[in-house]
Order: structure tokens, then sequence, then C-alpha cells
């Protein structure tokens, strides 16, 4: 039986801010297929409280943006990169007001209606636009709406992609990878169908959901960075895990943790420990708004100092009408937890929230395989550096999403003769055992990852970790080859793919520096250092030049 075959200019895999925002420009110039496994608005983007940084306020400046970026990515953000972010920011963000995309307004002394301008840890000025607590939802809304006005983009929901169509397919051996599209599994009919395009931009969000505890949604399980690895693109930075400070803390352990946007100690919020003392004092001069990794790494230190499960931000001293009209989805989700913040403090714990590395990608979003971009949290640009700045991620998205496209739709006017792909021909069959064998892996996978290369790691911890994750990958690879195609299955390989790449990279690093910290190796000069991986190649250090 022949497998389905689909054409278009362009392929997005990926239904969150990077990939609409993509194809809504790409439609211009020739057909798009989109793909997303789950619904189109399952996605990273949808679960963004906090909202998106670029400067609109007169008392800010690039300089400014710029400086904070460079800080909080502890000396190894490409500037280059940062200074494209910030400067084409406002640009971005005017183009999605254009689409419809609403920002809470504030009147200023003159009552006259401008930009609400919200603050965030390790920002030096206020420039938080946001629509309440909900700035991704609303955006994710406003970019599907367009989208689906738009009738040379096709969008395939419960779609999930499998593997990258490469000279690998073809059984060639070439120095110079080419990408052609995806072998992608429809997930309600359990067909294989095959998605040849010009040009491929990955978008599949990151990598939460290999640990325990993530802010994440279900989806975010690394696949586009797994399939990028398989078909051999350079991977970059992979121990730089954010974790956040403060999702609220739940006894349940199915229940997934509910994210406490870090604008809440933007205006005012503090944290305290058991005793009911701030901690967050005698760690930076910012305090409760320094940079995520030293809050998180010190709610850490608090938690496993006295056995506690969780510590206390309070914001209750706040007037109860701002907190309701500025946390309207925080406010009513705790209170539906039996919690009302302005009256008391909420429990939070830190959960894996963000990846600042992925898939290697120029200025231009262009991987080290020809034809194959990548945009958002899948894609290391090299602005985050070992440490994210907050609420710079929907900014970086947009920013390289457009430069991606710019890039692409150059090329999509030339000739391309996609070659013929060989048909989907693997086998499986399905054994109860073995699914319960593979739910059991999953579980491991968090467990391994959460407990051993969490917020602050040893050489003695990640080397066990490795060891172990080396035969959970063998085992798993045992599993994909023999069963029935599934997402689960799917998600099972890519979980094990990018978790091996995350622990290879921390053990490749040999000292600490923002996000990574191995107790083992304190802060020493390779501060300009990457780790890059390529499939088949052993990790190695790739120093930047100044």
């Amino acid at each position: 039986m022949k497998t389905k075959e689909h054409y278009s200019d362009f392929l997005v895999i990926g239904s969150g801010i990077a990939g609409l925002s993509f194809a809504i420009k790409a439609a211009k110039f020739g057909t798009v297929n989109i793909l997303t496994k789950k619904k189109d608005f399952e996605s990273n983007t949808n679960y963004a409280q906090g909202g998106i940084a670029s400067v609109f306020s007169p008392e800010d400046s690039f300089d400014n943006h710029i400086k904070d970026t460079l800080q909080a990515g502890a000396g190894l953000c490409q500037r280059r990169i940062v200074e494209i972010l910030v400067k084409e920011g406002p640009d971005r963000i005017k183009e999605l007001i254009d689409w419809g995309m609403k920002f809470t307004l504030s009147k200023n002394e003159n009552k006259q209606k401008s930009l609400d301008l919200g603050k965030e840890g390790a920002h030096s000025h206020h420039r938080i636009l946001h629509s309440s607590d909900s700035t991704g939802k609303k955006i994710e809304t406003t970019l599907l709406d367009k989208v689906k006005k738009i009738s040379s983009i096709n969008l395939y929901e419960n779609h999930t992609a499998i593997d990258l169509l490469t000279e690998h397919q073809l059984k060639k051996k070439t120095r110079k990878i080419n990408c052609f599209g995806a072998y992608a599994l429809n997930n309600i009919t359990s067909s294989v169908q095959t998605f040849k395009a010009k040009i491929i931009l990955l978008a599949t969000g990151g990598v939460g959901q290999v640990y325990l505890h993530t802010s994440n949604p279900t989806i975010a399980t690394g696949d586009g960075i797994a399939m990028a690895y398989r078909a051999g693109a350079f991977i970059k930075d992979m121990e730089f895990i954010q974790f956040h400070p403060t999702t609220l803390y739940n006894s349940k352990t199915n229940q997934a943790p509910f994210l406490i946007s870090e604008t809440v100690r933007g205006e005012g919020g503090i944290l305290l420990n058991q005793k009911g003392e701030r901690f967050m004092e005698k760690v930076h001069p910012l305090k409760d708004l320094a940079p995520r990794d030293i809050v998180a790494r010190a709610i850490d230190y608090e938690l496993k100092k006295t056995g506690e499960n969780y510590v206390w931000l309070d914001i209750s001293f706040k007037e109860k009408s701002f907190l309701k009209k500025r946390f309207p989805q925080i406010y009513q989700h705790c209170l539906a937890e039996g919690l009302d913040l302005t009256k008391e403090p909420l429990p939070v714990v830190p959960a894996a929230h963000y990846l600042c590395g992925g898939i290697d990608s120029d200025l231009n979003g262009q991987t080290s395989i020809k034809n194959l971009y990548v945009a958002g949290e899948s894609a290391c640009t090299g602005a985050h550096g070992a440490n994210r700045l907050a609420s710079n991620s929907l900014l970086e998205a947009v920013v390289f999403a457009n430069r991606a496209f710019l890039n692409s739709s150059a090329k999509i006017k030339k000739e391309c003769n996609l070659p013929e792909i060989p048909y989907w021909s693997k086998k499986g069959t399905f054994d109860l055992k073995e699914w319960i064998l593979i739910q059991h892996n999953i579980e491991e996978i968090k467990r391994l990852m959460w407990n051993y290369v969490g917020i602050v790691r040893s050489d003695l911890r990640l080397g066990k970790a490795y060891k172990r994750i080396l035969f959970l990958a063998e085992e798993i690879h045992n599993y994909y080859q023999k069963s029935t195609l599934s997402p689960k299955i799917i998600e099972l390989r890519n979980l094990a793919t990018v978790a091996k790449l995350i622990i290879k990279s921390a053990i490749t690093r040999k000292d600490s520096i923002g996000l990574h910290y191995n107790f083992d190796h304190p802060e020493t000069s390779l501060k300009k250092a990457n780790v890059i991986l390529k499939s088949g190649q052993k990790p190695k250090l790739v120093r930047y030049k100044e």
C-alpha cells in the first residue's frame, strides 16, 4: 500500500507563535502545510502567562535591553544575535498588533492610553507587554484566527512528525545534507503520510516533558530537536535548562504544575521560607527579581536545607482589586485549588520551564542542513546564552521566524526538483506487555532527569544518569523497531534522544555557568564556550572568538 503524499512549497512542523507567524508570511509566496500533533492551539505559546519583552517606553532603550539580556545570559550570548533580537522586536510586535493582537493598555498622567508595561526578573526597566496574565493564549488565538482565513495554508491537526526526509532515506552518502520534508503519523487513522516541501521550518517547542515536574504542556517532548539530531544537524547548549522558580505546589503527583508568572514578583511579590523569612535578600542584589537560575537554586537550597516541599510566594499585601485585574487567570486557578492570593501566600516550587539550547541556527534561522530552518524554543540562536532573560522567548520566536521567512522566501522562487522518497515500510506488532514497559520507560526517564540532571548537578549524578540513559535508549530503540507506530512510542523515542543530549552536554561542560550548576566545577574562564553535538560525533567544546 502506497504512503499518501502531500506537497507544498513550505512545510511548518509546530503551531506556536514561531510556526504560525512564519506560515502567515510564507503564504504570500506559496502553499503552506502545517503539522501539529494535537489540536491547533496546543503549544508552549498558549501557556505563556507573563508577556513579551520589548522596548516601548521612552525611559527605556535598546542598549538597556541588550545589556540586561547579556547579563542574564552569563556571558554566553552572541552579542550580534541579541542586537538583532532587541532592535527588530518592536516592529514584530507592531505586526502582531496589526494582525489583531490586543495588549493590555493603561492610562498615563494625562489620561491617555498607552501599552501597560510590566517588569520581571533581571529587567532594568518596565518593558513586558502583556494581555492580563494570559498573553500567550491571546497571541495564539490571534494567529490561528488569521491562519484559518488564508486559503493557501493547510493545517493538519493530530499529525505527529516521525522523521525528516533527507539523503538518509535515499541511501545516499553526501557531505551536505538536504531536507525534503517529513514522514508523519496520522494519529486518527494510524497511517503514515509523506509531506514533501521545498522549505521546512521546525517550530516544535521545548523539552519540558523530559522532566518529572514541568510547566510545559504534554506536547513538549523535544520532537524537532530529536528529528534534527537523527538527520545530522548540529545541536547546541542542551545543558541549559531553565527551571521556572514558581509553579504552584500540588501534592497530587498526577496533576500538571500551574505556572505562577514571574510578573507576580515583578509587581512586588516576595519569596518566604517556611519560617516566614525573606531569603533572596541574602542571595542577590535584585532580591526576588534576580535572574531565574539564581532564584531557582536559592529555592532548591531552602527546600533541601529544611526538607520542606515548597516555599511561599506572597503578594497578599497588594490591593485585592488590583490583583484580580492584573492576574485574573492565576487568581481563578488558585481559588479553584482553595487558595486566595489576595489573602494568603501561595506554596510554590521550581519546575522545568524552558530550553535555552536546541538546534544550532544562524541569524536567519538556517540550520546546518540545507533547506531546514528552525525558530522558537527548538532553536539555539545564541540569544539566550546560559540563561534566558524573562519574556525574551516569545520575542525571539517572532523575530527569528521573520528572518527565516525572509531568507527562505528568496529561495522558494528557484526551481527545486524534489526526489522520490521511499514509502514508509516499517512494520511492527502491538503487544500489551510491551506497551506497559513503554509507559514505565517514560516515567523512568522523567525521574532520572529530575533526580540526577536537575537544578543542581554533580559529576557522580551525571555519570550515573548517562550510563542509565544509554541502556534505556537502546531498549527504547528496540521497542520502536518492534511496535506499531503510535504517538506515544514516537514521543518516547524522542524523549530518550533529548535526555541523552542534555546529559552528554552537561557532562561535557566542565564549569558552572548560568543554568548549568555543577557543584564539582565552580565558575571558570570557559564562559565563551558552547557545547555543540552532532549525531555520530563525540561532544566537543567550540570556543567563539570575540
